[in-house]
């Protein structure tokens, strides 16, 4: 798939996310490069070129725009927010104030902003969720109300209680059979993605970025009639690893269990996914005559696009009859860029 210079600039023009991370447009006059979405004001045609890589961009003496910081991956977690939310994970009785976090010459507006933009809510309300989320386990594991309550930092257990029901949907004593799906922002090469886990595995793994992100979340949470609470899991520390193994070329299958929830045809579908061997694709008419019925391609291009599990289930070996790489909720540029990793295309 070869880009001409002039659909990069239109693309530029347009502030096309498909287009993140296949090339980077460098502007002659100042000196600077930017993204392909990067919000500056764009510059005439004559005045730019472009690279297939940010090394190429600075070698040509380019340096990054302070805008769309290219040289960062997409959509990373500040170092600060991930500082914070160590902490957070390490002692669930820290309760970080807006003065404290102007002792250490944060901004609070500025958590404020980053966690409505990329959770939702705000910073303080996700420290309460995250609070819910260890109690929640301290229960489940047999630990009396009130111990997790006080473990928790609540002084009052009416105010614990009526925080854990409003988060989770149930009274702490009505635990039962009720679960949790634990989040968390994992960084890679590719961008900053969202890991689910419930205790049987992996459920979700997503880019922060997909379209219609909610929709997957809503999906999952009534599938498993859970709520969706950020907070620690045994299998993502498995998970991180792997990827980052992955990513590096060092592993070519994954060994964390996953918990995939969808209907019988899409589970039949994503199976069939986990079975194309690294470094190979398969079209999608490939995969209904697989199944038995070479006129669901459809059906399957569905079932793909709708798979909860990016990387893992691998959707992107899928290709169209005519070799275009179509039809990925991460990105197009994405899938182009896996391939690559897997050395089952070459650009």
């Amino acid at each position: 798939m070869r880009l001409t210079e002039d659909r990069m600039y239109q693309a530029s023009l347009e502030k096309d996310s498909t287009f993140e991370g296949t090339y980077w447009m460098a502007v002659k006059t100042t000196g600077i490069f930017c993204r392909p979405t990067c919000t500056a004001r764009k510059p005439k045609r004559e005045n730019v070129e472009f690279f297939l890589d940010t090394k190429e961009a600075i070698a040509h003496g380019y340096r990054a725009c302070k805008v769309c910081r290219p040289l960062e991956k997409l959509n990373e977690t500040p170092s600060y927010i991930r500082e914070l939310l160590n902490e957070l994970m390490g002692d669930e009785s820290v309760k970080i104030k807006d003065s404290d976090l102007i002792a250490r010459n944060i901004e609070p507006v500025t958590v404020r902003r980053w966690f409505l933009k990329n959770h939702g809510i705000t910073f303080h309300a996700f420290q309460r969720k995250l609070k819910v989320n260890k109690a929640f386990k301290r229960i489940k594991n047999g630990e009396s109300i009130l111990d997790a309550a006080m473990a928790s930092g609540y002084e009052s257990l009416s105010g614990f209680n009526e925080r854990f029901k409003n988060i989770v949907g149930v009274s702490p004593k009505h635990t039962g059979r009720q679960k949790i799906i634990d989040l968390k922002r994992i960084e890679t090469p590719l961008g900053t993605m969202f890991a689910c886990a419930v205790d049987e595995g992996i459920c979700l793994l997503e880019f922060t970025d997909r379209k219609n992100m909610d929709r997957q979340f809503a999906s999952l949470s009534k599938f498993l009639n859970a709520e969706i609470v950020q907070g620690e899991n045994k299998h993502f520390q498995q998970l991180e690893r792997e990827l980052q193994e992955y990513f590096e070329g060092r592993r070519k299958s994954f060994d964390v269990p996953l918990y995939i929830t969808g209907t019988e045809f899409q589970e039949k579908v994503w199976q069939l996914l986990r079975e194309i061997p690294m470094g190979e694709t398969r079209t999608y008419k490939q995969q209904s005559e697989v199944l038995g019925n070479p006129k669901a391609i459809r059906a399957v291009g569905t079932a793909n696009g709708i798979n909860k599990i990016a990387i893992l289930v691998p959707c992107h070996r899928v290709i169209g009859s005519n070799g275009d790489l179509v039809g990925y909720a991460g990105g197009i540029w994405r899938k182009q860029k896996l391939l690559e990793l897997e050395k089952a295309i070459l650009f």
